[in-house]
C-alpha cells in the first residue's frame, strides 16, 4: 500500500528503511547532526533537513505516517496539573515548552498525520519520576490521537537485549472507532545468534591493549568490592549481546567479544551495523567514532518493518482514500 511518511530526529535513517520497504515515501526529513547527515545522504541521495527549532510546521509536505525517534527531557509542569490545562486546546504548550517534544507536538497538531509511529528509550515511563510520560501521554491525548505503546526488545530480531518503547497513534478524526491495533510478536523460530554477525578475521586494532584490559578489569573489580554491578560484559557468541550504546566508542566494554589465548576485542562498526540490523550495502561513510555513536542511537529496522506491517492493516481495514492519500482532518497551515 502506497503511502507518505516524514523522518523526523531521523538519525541515519533506520525509520526510513524499513517504511520504504513497505511501500512509502519520504517527503521530508528533519536530523541535526551533520555526521547523522552524512551517513543520511549516502544511503538516501539527500540532506536532511537541520535543527527541527528552526522548521516552520507549514513549510512540510502533507503525509500520511509521522515517524520520530524523538530524544527524551524532563519537563516543567508545575502547577499544570492544578490548572488541567492539557485539557485545553492548545494547553500542551504551557507543559512542553522548551522542549524538543514541543516543536514535535507542533508539528502534530498542525500538519494532523493520521498516524504517529513514535520510538525512545524504555526508561520514557519512568523518566523525571513518570512525569514525561504523563506529559506525552495527555498531550497526544489533548490531540486527539488513539494511543497505543509497548516496550519492545529486539531480542527476536537481532541477536542484543535492547528494550524500546514504540507509541503508535491514530488521529481519531481518521479513525473515529478506536483501531484494532497490535503490536508484532517476535518470529517464530531459531533465534538470531551474535556468531551471525561476527567477521571472520576483523582488524586487530579492535583488540583491546594490554593498558585498557587492564584497567576495566580493575574497575569491575574495584565496584563488585562496592557491591556494585558495572563492568565490561563479556559476550556469548552463541547468545546475545547487552544493548549497543552511544558510548561505545570509548572502550567498547558493554560488548566485548572473547578471544582465545588473547584480549578480547571490540565489535567493528559493521559488526555494530549488523548488530543493529542494517544490511552490509550501506556503505559506513564515517570514523569508526561516529559510527559507533550514530548505531548506538539508531532504531532496528527490523523492528520498524513488523510494527509498520500491522499499521499497514488498519490503514487497509478503516481508511478510505481520496485521490491516493488518507482522508485526513484539514490542516491548520
Amino acid at each position: 500500500m502506497p503511502f507518505k511518511f516524514i523522518d523526523l530526529f531521523a538519525g541515519i535513517g533506520g525509520f526510513r528503511l524499513a517504511l520504504q520497504k513497505l511501500g512509502g515515501t519520504c517527503v521530508f526529513s528533519s536530523e541535526w547532526d551533520k555526521y547523522s547527515q552524512k551517513t543520511y545522504r549516502a544511503w538516501f541521495g539527500e540532506t536532511p533537513h537541520g535543527d527541527i527549532r528552526k522548521i516552520k510546521p507549514a513549510d512540510i509536505p502533507d503525509h500520511d505516517i509521522l515517524a520520530a525517534g524523538f530524544p527524551c527531557q524532563p519537563f516543567s509542569i508545575a502547577g499544570v496539573s492544578k490548572k488541567n490545562s492539557l485539557g485545553r486546546a492548545h494547553g500542551f504548550k504551557d507543559a512542553t515548552q522548551g522542549t524538543l517534544f514541543f516543536n514535535l507536538a507542533t508539528i502534530i497538531e498542525i500538519k494532523r498525520p493520521p498516524i504517529l509511529f513514535l520510538e525512545n528509550v524504555k526508561n520514557l515511563q519512568s523518566h523525571d519520576k513518570g512525569k514525561t510520560w504523563k506529559v506525552i501521554m495527555d498531550t497526544l491525548d489533548a490531540l486527539d490521537y488513539w494511543v497505543f505503546a509497548k516496550v519492545i526488545d529486539a531480542a527476536g530480531w537481532v541477536p542484543q537485549h535492547r528494550e524500546r518503547i514504540y507509541i503508535i497513534c491514530f488521529d481519531k478524526y481518521a479513525f473515529p472507532i478506536k483501531p484494532p491495533f497490535e503490536f508484532p510478536s517476535p518470529p517464530i523460530g531459531n533465534k538470531p545468534k551474535l556468531a551471525d554477525i561476527l567477521l571472520p578475521n576483523p582488524d586487530e586494532k579492535y583488540t583491546l591493549t594490554d593498558h585498557l584490559w587492564r584497567y576495566l578489569q580493575e574497575y569491575a573489580e574495584r565496584h563488585r568490592a562496592k557491591g556494585n554491578g558495572f563492568g565490561y560484559g563479556l559476550a556469548d557468541p552463541q547468545g546475545i549481546s547487552r544493548t549497543l550504546s552511544a558510548r561505545y566508542y570509548k572502550d567498547g566494554s558493554e560488548i566485548l567479544i572473547p578471544q582465545r589465548g588473547r584480549n578480547p576485542r571490540r565489535l567493528s562498526p559493521i559488526e555494530c551495523a549488523r548488530l543493529m540490523g542494517f544490511d552490509d550495502d550501506l556503505k559506513i561513510v564515517v570514523s569508526d567514532t561516529q559510527a559507533y555513536r550514530q548505531f548506538g542511537n539508531a532504531i532496528i529496522p527490523k523492528i520498524v518493518e513488523p510494527i509498520g506491517k500491522e499499521i499497514i492493516k488498519v490503514m487497509s481495514l478503516h481508511l478510505a482514500f481520496s485521490n491516493g492519500c488518507l482522508i485526513k482532518k484539514p490542516s491548520n497551515t
